[in-house]
């Protein structure tokens, strides 16, 4: 019988270090894309996919997020007597209720694949998510939702992975499938291949932040040799699952942002704060004035 995935684990024990100087006192983790922190957007479509058990991998100098997500009754106290309702609802959404969220320490740098691993305790035998912060999908219906739906629907017992197409040029950046059976957005995935040359690339379909997991994994993320960089990587234990209970890539539909980069992090704020009602009138002004401005310098 399947299992519903009702566990997800959030890597989140990065230095952060393209971020620096910002980071050496706030957790990337927290920076705002316009005013909500990176984990609000992934708590949230963690949220919206069923699930309600959140497991925090972190390391020190992370005490920030635990804080974030407590309640803060001084706070609370102020905008209920200053009758400010809807802000007052709004920080009662980043309150997760007592025993919902576990935290972790990752103790030492050693890769996705490791931080992940630190979390079978909490995982048991059970199939589970992860959701990378860093990785920002605008969608109409949130991008682990549909994987969750679709893991269901096809009654898997296997892995799943979040893909999506990149230009053929960049496929370097990301680890590649090789897929074969292709039925709409589910595919087959007959290998994944880290970081592959341009030339070299068996497609341009790339894996990001987004995964459904069997509790083997976490089996065989304990037997694992180190791979790239000398890290546990986490696609090395997903890729020893194709010829076991299976690997299927979703093409999800929505817009990824790569909140990892200075570059994408400005570009989701700008599409953020565009969809945004009470500020797309006066930013969108302005971005169309600086526009003009750069086309007349030009």
């Amino acid at each position: 019988m399947q299992r519903k995935v009702t566990k997800a684990i959030f890597p989140v024990a990065g230095l952060g270090t393209r971020f620096l100087p910002a980071t050496k006192s706030i957790p990337k983790e927290i920076m705002t894309l316009v005013d909500r922190p990176l984990i609000q957007y992934a708590i949230d479509e963690a949220r919206a996919a069923g699930i309600t058990d959140f497991i925090f991998v972190t390391s020190r100098g992370k005490s920030a997020l635990e804080d974030y997500f407590d309640s803060a009754p001084e706070l609370e106290a102020t905008l209920k007597e200053k009758g400010k309702d809807g802000l007052l609802r709004m920080l009662n959404e980043t309150t997760m209720p007592s025993g919902a969220i576990a935290y972790v320490r990752q103790q030492q740098p050693r890769g996705l694949g490791h931080a992940v691993w630190c979390g079978r305790r909490l995982v048991g035998d059970e199939p589970f998510a992860v959701i990378l912060p860093d990785d920002v999908i605008a969608s109409e219906k949130p991008c682990l939702q549909q994987m969750v739906e679709a893991y269901e629907a096809a009654g898997s017992t296997g892995c799943m992975v979040a893909a999506m197409e990149v230009p053929h040029d960049k496929t370097s950046a990301y680890g590649i499938l090789d897929v074969g059976d292709d039925a709409g957005p589910v595919v087959g995935v007959r290998k994944m291949v880290e970081k592959p040359r341009p030339e070299d690339a068996p497609s341009n379909l790339a894996v990001i932040g987004r995964y459904i997991l069997p509790p083997s994994v976490m089996d065989t993320l304990n037997e694992v040799d180190p791979g790239a960089g000398g890290e546990i990587q986490l696609t090395d234990a997903i890729a020893r699952e194709i010829d076991g209970s299976g690997v299927w890539g979703y093409r999800f539909n929505g817009q990824r942002f790569d909140c990892g980069s200075k570059a994408g992090f400005l570009q989701a704020t700008v599409a953020f704060g565009l969809a945004r009602d009470d500020l797309n009138g006066e930013f969108a002004d302005y971005l169309s004035e600086l526009s003009a401005v750069r086309d007349a310098a030009q």
